[in-house]
């Protein structure tokens, strides 16, 4: 991730909605209002297994669900300065199994493009990262391995793209493709695509077989931003990948390709931000779905104000609505969403406080005909303002939301909250 591009924006909203009682008066959308009866539970304080003292840093937490409920926590360790593990660990609901090590050598990783773990619905695991591979500064590549018995062997590591070229590759997301290959996306800056690869990237996708093997390469679109996130979700219709794109005139919207029967989809803006920008923001995407509906909720800063939005699709991602914002007027974004068991969206995201700190927030939205309506935002916890306490997660449980953020003083550390998705208050 090229670190340099990143440049600074105002993100105090014009008037400012810290005090925000309704979304109206920070969405102008008359249609939006608050609901006592969309409030969350309490968040309640979950054990981290990322315990052990003798490691230097621990951070980068990423969740995922496996097919019998339980959630899969992987994170990264930094043994020495030279030398990162990626661990994993499942949490059935009660406790955490045995932690596990994915990998241990010399990692690529950083506060914004880092590891993650996906659970095959045959039971198998799959883990990716990324390795230096030349002597160039943004010389990296994805790697990914599979275990098939828990986490406790992994494979030897295979790479997705397949240029062999000394270029940037990360910011990867995956799914499972069918009972046991695994779906890959992710940014590429790869010197045959563009001859100017030092500001440009691409966005790409690739199917890992069980065995290994390579199939379904594809390039979905040739000028992205330079290093935020991707997203994922599974429609009724078909996969759709979410990302922030990048014009010619340095606008940075966040766009959607759509999986058909017929290849990968034009890109299509999913709301018409108009954010000029002349450099990453690193803040990527994030997208939930649930039958045809689709939700998808991002960060944006047009005219130096900052927001968080949220957004649903009824068609598969063909066509979107009018967004929601959720943010109380000062949001650093790092946005997160899943849906709770109604296909209602539950979004996360940064919100500053001071110079030095900021508070990870939730917030219900419902959609439905006659328009929207929200719970009020709910601190689940405060952290710092600075890049190393990263991107917080969530992942929807049949009895709530889990949620995982990193703290940075007075080491990097993991800590992690149960969310019910029912207020004793509301009723």
């Amino acid at each position: 991730m090229r670190q340099h591009t990143k440049m600074p924006f105002a993100t105090q909203a014009a008037g400012g909605c810290a005090a925000l009682l309704t979304l109206a008066a920070c969405t102008g959308s008359a249609d939006v209002s608050s609901d006592n009866d969309l409030a969350l539970g309490t968040p309640v304080p979950v054990e981290s297994p990322a315990l052990d003292t003798a490691v230097l840093t621990r951070s980068t937490p990423h969740l995922t669900l496996d097919t019998s409920g339980g959630v899969w926590l992987s994170w990264t360790e930094r043994i020495t300065d030279s030398t990162v593990r990626v661990r994993v660990a499942r949490h059935d609901g009660t406790r955490w199994d045995s932690v596990r090590t994915a990998a241990a050598r010399p990692l690529f990783v950083n506060w914004a493009d880092f590891p993650s773990v996906l659970a095959l619905p045959n039971g198998d695991l799959v883990t990716h990262w990324l390795e230096r591979e030349g002597s160039g500064k943004y010389a990296y590549g994805v790697r990914v391995s599979r275990s098939r018995d828990a986490g406790r062997s992994w494979s030897a590591p295979v790479s997705p793209h397949t240029d062999g070229l000394e270029a940037e590759h990360g910011f990867v997301s995956m799914w499972a493709e069918g009972a046991s290959d695994v779906g890959l996306v992710w940014l590429d800056g790869r010197k045959s695509a563009m001859p100017d690869s030092a500001r440009e990237m691409t966005i790409r996708s690739a199917v890992l077989g069980a065995d290994g093997a390579l199939r379904d390469e594809a390039l979905l679109d040739a000028r992205a931003c330079d290093c935020c996130q991707t997203g994922t979700a599974l429609t009724g219709d078909g996969r759709v990948v979410v990302y922030r794109d990048r014009t010619a005139e340095e606008i940075r919207d966040i766009a959607i390709s759509r999986r058909t029967s017929s290849g990968w989809s034009a890109p299509q803006i999913v709301h018409p931000d108009q954010w000029h920008y002349a450099g990453c923001p690193v803040n990527g995407p994030q997208a939930a779905s649930r039958g045809d509906t689709v939700v998808v909720a991002w960060f944006a800063a047009p005219n130096d104000s900052a927001r968080v939005r949220v957004v649903r699709s009824v068609d598969g991602g063909r066509t979107f609505g009018e967004p929601v914002r959720v943010d109380e007027g000062n949001p650093m974004g790092r946005v997160d969403v899943e849906l709770d068991p109604d296909g209602q969206p539950i979004v996360s995201w940064l919100e500053q406080r001071t110079a030095d700190s900021s508070d990870v927030l939730v917030r219900r939205v419902r959609f439905s005909e006659s328009g929207a309506m929200a719970s009020a935002s709910m601190a689940v916890a405060s952290t710092s303002s600075a890049r190393q306490s990263g991107f917080p997660r969530l992942v929807a449980t049949r009895n709530g939301l889990l949620a995982a953020w990193t703290t940075v003083k007075p080491s990097l550390r993991i800590q992690l909250a149960r969310i019910p998705y029912t207020s004793q208050n509301s009723r």
